[in-house]
């Protein structure tokens, strides 16, 4: 229970904090709530995948499109309960995780990473020329989605399940085996640790997420579209915020979710520069920082803590 008390605490203090301020500060800060909360969501799903799996995908579009094409065609031709919307489209992106497994992870390193990312170009040009899910055009949500505060709901209930699973994922033996595979496929392998299945479950986990995700935002834009739904630029962001924030660490992704929003706010009207700063904050990070903001804290406070902590005089010292 000691080792829990920690992350239930900061866990509880930012579910407050994220869930609670932006409600009271209006309809604008319901909607930087809402993209930070599925900017959290993105980032923890592929922490798991990268930062304590060794997975680094850029697939994280396909993910993403995927849950936001089944949700958008769910309710335009079946309209069931929301929550059973996006359910579906957090089953339907970890059954396309389970079949393209075994192909990906035949690859290893930057081949996987650009597997992956083959992947999502694939799915795009797919929908752009597969007219049942309306081409280039896209799909148009034949009902009116709900609320702002309604949305904001659903992102902060979707945020919350997302930060339990990964944080009791993270706590098991699943993380153990997950983190020998990432150091040394191999050796894990000779001791025992089915490699295949490990991988396949942190896949298939990040990709349910990641689509729920998705699927929020289809819902929130009322529209989706090939070019924007699977857009690389998903990935882009889910790499910013986990690097950023800390790779393996459980606070990177609220840490790196904050920044990537608050930076695209401030930066809003300067487009280049925007990009610009983010492309030197990344460099700077991975050059000087590579634990990312999360772990350069963690440094910090231990320097403090050993500081401000006295030497103990030597045994043969003692009088």
């Amino acid at each position: 229970m000691n080792t829990w008390r920690p992350t239930i605490l900061w866990m509880a203090a930012a579910l407050v904090v994220i869930v609670l301020v932006p409600l009271s500060t209006g309809e604008y800060g319901i909607e930087i709530g809402f993209r930070l909360l599925l900017y959290i969501v993105l980032g923890e799903a592929w922490n798991l995948m990268a930062g304590y799996g060794g997975l680094v995908s850029l697939g994280t579009a396909s993910s993403v499109g995927i849950g936001a094409y089944v949700l958008v065609g769910m309710l335009n031709h079946i309209s069931p309960s929301l929550p059973l919307a996006l359910t579906a489209s957090a089953v339907a992106a970890a059954i396309l995780a389970a079949i393209v497994s075994p192909a990906v992870f035949r690859l290893r390193g930057l081949y996987f990473t650009v597997g992956t990312l083959a992947l999502g170009e694939a799915l795009r040009l797919f929908m752009i020329n597969f007219n049942y899910f309306g081409g280039a055009t896209g799909l148009f949500l034949r009902d009116d989605p709900p609320s702002p505060t309604g949305l904001y709901i659903y992102a902060a209930v979707v945020f919350a399940l997302a930060t339990i699973v990964i944080s009791i994922y993270t706590r098991s033996r699943l993380s153990i085996a997950l983190r020998a595979v990432r150091d040394d496929e191999a050796a894990a392998a000779q001791i025992g640790v089915r490699a295949f299945r490990v991988k396949l479950a942190a896949f298939t986990v990040a990709s349910a997420l990641m689509a729920v995700a998705g699927a929020l935002q289809g819902l929130h834009l009322g529209t989706i579209e090939p070019y924007g739904t699977f857009g690389l630029q998903w990935s882009i962001d889910a790499v910013t915020i986990v690097v950023v924030g800390g790779m393996g660490q459980r606070a990177g992704a609220i840490v790196g979710a904050i920044v990537v929003v608050a930076l695209a706010e401030l930066l809003a009207d300067y487009p280049e520069l925007h990009v610009a700063i983010n492309g030197l904050i990344l460099i700077i990070v991975i050059r000087f920082a590579p634990a990312g903001l999360t772990g350069l804290a963690k440094r910090w406070w231990q320097y403090r803590k050993a500081a401000a902590t006295p030497f103990a005089p030597a045994a043969g010292n003692a009088s």
